[in-house]
């Protein structure tokens, strides 16, 4: 590994404080809710600064709140950080304080290197001016000069994709055009530090993933990250560390996987408390003209146990406690599963009994959809079940079955989990 003034350093010296490219030492930024006071209190500042007068920048006025508290942490050469929370927590604050676009009230920023912010891409970019233009004003700001921007600024057109209209207005730019060139200009000045706050998501799939390459090369450089993204998967795959905030106040830093787990947990209302795994529902009076009646809505083991919490990769049945009043033909079941964290993908989606019909006798019964293998990997779950007779028919709707996945081995950096059996052979 390169230290920053180009020795080689050991992996144990790449951790000393020559390496730290970033400190945030209890950075504060308080708002004013009514408008007419922002200003009045924005006049007042700038008249303390200018007349030299000592402004107690530490305590709240009136209509004002705290966006960020007392936030400090580090980040060093080659590290991604990710910054975890709610929206309006203060994430996008605490970047634009990083990026130097607004001034904390208490508190300093530290940065060592060049500083690339991707908070909003193609954020100052002057509609009037072309693309060309827009390129070498950008990059200017971002530190190069303009014989480096020669260098790079076929590149920087090229990754774009952005072609003949280079010359025409940003104006007439598409928000992906824009979006495209704006992430171009930013990885091509060769930065230290790199801001990202929920850009990945902008653009097509196809150049989000072309972002998603750059991103890793610009990696394996050293460079360092801060990403805010709402995709736990995302944040636990790129990040290193993360760093939990709470309606601006900082709660936790550390381990992105214990970060993410403990900001679910509170997200979701759950902390020290198990997953109930099970549902119970009133039964309904046998003269009910639907003749259906689910009772409960639980997991269970193969050896019929029933369990709180479910593990990834190890077996498991849903079972779906009924009554019959009457005799059903061919009942099928749609079950889905979706993320509660994130953007709520939808991860599961059974195929009305996989092709499995059932026809109901009037009694009682217990209807298993059985798992081998618990391919989710440990995360909070939304379950959706719609019980039909025949293609038509609803017997039944349940749309609020949550329930939580664990694991015992380190699987939450994919969205899905699938154990495989391997072999080698020797080919003669």
């Amino acid at each position: 590994m390169m230290g920053i003034n180009g020795q080689e350093v050991t992996e144990k010296q790449s951790h000393n404080d020559s390496e730290v490219v970033l400190s945030v030492n209890g950075v504060s930024k308080k708002f004013c809710r009514d408008l007419k006071q922002s200003l009045f209190y924005g006049i007042q500042d700038i008249t303390y600064e200018v007349l030299g007068l000592q402004n107690n920048n530490s305590k709240l006025r009136s209509k004002e709140f705290w966006a960020l508290k007392d936030v400090t942490f580090q980040l060093r050469r080659g590290e991604a950080l990710g910054l975890v929370g709610k929206n309006g927590s203060g994430k996008s604050t605490l970047l634009r304080i990083i990026a130097g676009l607004i001034k904390p009230d208490t508190g300093f920023v530290e940065v060592t290197g060049r500083l690339a912010p991707l908070i909003a891409l193609g954020a100052g970019f002057n509609p009037i001016l072309t693309g060309r233009e827009n390129i070498y004003t950008n990059m200017s700001i971002l530190g190069l000069s303009n014989k480096e921007i020669d260098k790079r600024f076929d590149e920087v057109v090229e990754f774009a994709e952005i072609g003949d209209a280079i010359d025409a207005p940003v104006r007439s730019y598409s928000s992906g055009m824009a979006a495209r060139l704006g992430f171009s200009c930013a990885v091509h000045t060769d930065p230290d530090i790199l801001l990202i706050d929920e850009v990945l998501s902008v653009g097509d799939v196809r150049f989000r993933a072309k972002c998603q390459r750059k991103l890793g090369e610009l990696r394996k450089k050293e460079v360092s990250f801060i990403l805010v993204s709402h995709k736990a998967q995302q944040l636990m795959s790129i990040c290193d560390k993360s760093v939990y905030l709470s309606k601006g106040q900082f709660v936790a830093f550390g381990d992105t996987n214990a970060i993410i787990h403990q900001y679910e947990e509170d997200l979701f209302g759950v902390k020290n408390q198990k997953s109930q795994g099970v549902i119970f529902l009133p039964d309904k009076p046998e003269n009910d003209k639907i003749g259906f009646s689910l009772n409960y809505i639980r997991f269970k083991d193969v050896q019929g146990n029933n369990i709180d919490s479910l593990i990834t990769g190890e077996a498991a049945n849903l079972c779906l406690g009924f009554k019959a009043n009457r005799k059903i033909e061919n009942l099928n079941i749609r079950f889905k599963i979706k993320d509660l964290s994130g953007e709520g993908d939808l991860l599961y989606l059974s195929n009305w009994n996989d092709n499995t019909f059932f026809d109901i006798t009037p009694g009682q019964h217990e209807l298993q959809i059985q798992f081998p293998y618990l391919g989710l990997t440990p995360n909070h779950y939304h379950g959706f079940l719609l019980v039909r007779e025949g293609s038509i028919y609803t017997l039944e709707i349940v749309e609020n079955f949550r329930f939580m996945v664990h694991s015992k081995n380190n699987t939450s950096q994919s969205m899905f989990y699938q154990p495989c059996n391997w072999e080698l052979f020797r080919i003669e």
